[in-house]
């Protein structure tokens, strides 16, 4: 136990680590649960790193996967920190000692960026609104792009998901020593973050380390093993190396993620050639082909399949998006479409003709740049949520669906990422007059923040749960309501059932 006039100190199972007082909780930065993923353990599973002697500082963000941001996959300020023991978990905590009722609810937030990008170093991940209403909060780091994800003939496949697990398991034999419950953890991320739970869901092996999720706009999970084997193989072709980890590791990490953005559906234009039509196409098509790959053993069904076949039936679910994710990708096209029927751009980007037609008529009024967009938008996260939530709705554990409607005075719409500073109730942090405005509203924060922490620590949010009668679905806006199928203008774009 330690005083608050005291820098506190955690005795983990590698070693003592120091970590820094604020108001009202302790941060423990950079602490790092795997050994360098360099060299030897370039391309391998993650190794738990090895015992310290002493004490280790834990007062600044390690180093991050993230060599360079990528500002068009996300509006949150996510810094890239340099060096090689990349691999590490901030803790944030109410009190560093374990309490005597078995220690406070876990939040462990996986960050989002595409799967090639993002940081856990942002400062809207910061746990302290969350250690203030007695959440201890967890922050992991992963490896992303190639290194995490890309096929490599003779490597592990889904290094980053080893990554996840690998945290979580240290966050099993070590929150304690924090103040926290290793059998009460939420997983909880955004965008690829939420992808992450929702894939970590779907994922036999990661059921014991978890026991409720939280997914922000999640695309699920549906790479092929052979489309990533493909894109593996182009990859080390263009490198003009053998498809091994022996080829690989002869090229720098800067020349990988070169290469790496040469043949991944995030970071370039998409496939599209500088035509935003044939780039949206692309990326529909593709999804994130540098993310987590049903590999038939740690991820053994897309994640709608896993759902369906009862995988995370005991687990809570929290699931929604925000109602404009990616409507910004057609911001500029609105002029040279006016003239283009929205039936013909949705059917270049892929939509099957008779979902051309009912989707034109759930979405009355909109010029085509602005219905293609909510296409989008729809394609990527509205609809699979619905899905989920419907996929779920005769399992043991519920499943709670809501929408992020809060419309920004800045960028016009409830684009991606502007929920997070309201889950985190962080409106005064960075970056967020850009986002939000300069006014964001508290009580919107109250309400998404507030909803999250009585999931966490109870396991119900306050409003009802997804059922196939009521379809409530909670809307996060001013003011905050419950609605009847609040996703039913998506309801187009589902899959047919069969049976």
């Amino acid at each position: 136990m330690t005083s608050p006039s005291q820098q506190p100190e955690v005795a983990t199972q590698a070693g003592a680590v120091r970590g820094i007082w604020r108001d009202g909780s302790a941060a423990f930065l950079g602490i790092p649960f795997a050994e360098p993923p360099v060299g030897e353990h370039r391309f391998q599973a993650p190794v738990p790193h090895r015992p310290w002697e002493g004490v280790r500082p834990a007062v600044e963000q390690g180093a991050t996967p993230q060599r360079k941001a990528l500002a068009e996959v996300t509006l949150i300020p996510e810094p890239s920190v340099p060096g090689e023991s990349t691999l590490n978990v901030n803790v944030f905590t109410p009190n560093p000692a374990k309490a005597d009722d078995g220690g406070l609810p876990v939040l462990v937030w996986i960050h989002g960026g595409g799967y090639v990008a993002g940081s856990p170093a942002s400062p809207w991940y910061d746990g302290a609104a969350f250690n203030r209403d007695g959440v201890v909060t967890v922050s992991v780091s992963y490896r992303l792009g190639f290194d995490g994800f890309g096929w490599i003939e003779d490597a592990p496949r889904n290094r980053g998901v080893l990554d996840w697990l690998l945290a979580l398991e240290w966050v099993r034999d070590n929150i304690a020593a924090f103040g926290g419950d290793p059998s009460r953890v939420t997983i909880s991320g955004q965008s690829a973050g939420g992808g992450a739970v929702l894939t970590l869901l779907g994922s036999p092996r990661a059921q014991p380390l978890f026991n409720r999720v939280i997914s922000l706009s999640g695309p699920p999970t549906n790479v092929t093993l052979a489309a990533s084997e493909a894109l593996g193989r182009k990859l080390a072709e263009l490198g003009g190396v053998a498809p091994t980890v022996a080829g690989l590791s002869t090229l720098t990490e800067a020349e990988v993620l070169a290469l790496q953005a040469q043949v991944s559906s995030v970071g370039n234009d998409g496939g599209g050639g500088g035509d935003p039509v044939a780039g949206l196409a692309a990326m529909l098509g593709e999804g994130l082909t540098l993310g987590p790959v049903i590999d038939g053993e740690l991820i053994p069904l897309p994640t709608s399949e896993a759902l369906a076949a009862g995988i995370g039936a005991d687990k809570e679910l929290i699931l929604g998006t925000t109602d404009n994710e990616f409507n910004m990708v057609l911001a500029g096209a609105g002029e040279a479409l006016a003239a283009v029927p929205a039936a013909a751009v949705l059917g270049a980007v892929g939509a099957a003709p008779a979902v051309v037609e009912a989707y034109i008529a759930a979405h009355p009024g909109l010029d085509t740049a602005t219905l293609v967009g909510q296409y989008v938008t729809d394609h990527m996260f509205r609809a699979p949520a619905l899905n989920l939530a419907e996929l779920r709705s005769s399992v043991p554990a519920p499943t709670w669906l809501y929408r992020f409607a809060w419309d920004s005075p800045t960028v016009g719409s409830a684009c991606h990422c502007l929920d997070v500073p309201f889950m985190f109730d962080v409106l005064g942090g960075e970056r967020i007059v850009p986002l939000a405005g300069p006014n964001p509203p508290q009580v919107l924060a109250d309400e998404v923040h507030g909803s999250a922490v009585a999931f966490i620590a109870t396991g119900d949010p306050g409003w009802p749960a997804w059922d196939d009668a009521d379809r409530a679905v909670r809307v996060y806006d001013l003011p905050t309501t419950v609605v009847a199928d609040g996703y039913a203008d998506t309801r187009a774009l589902l899959p047919e059932r069969v049976g």
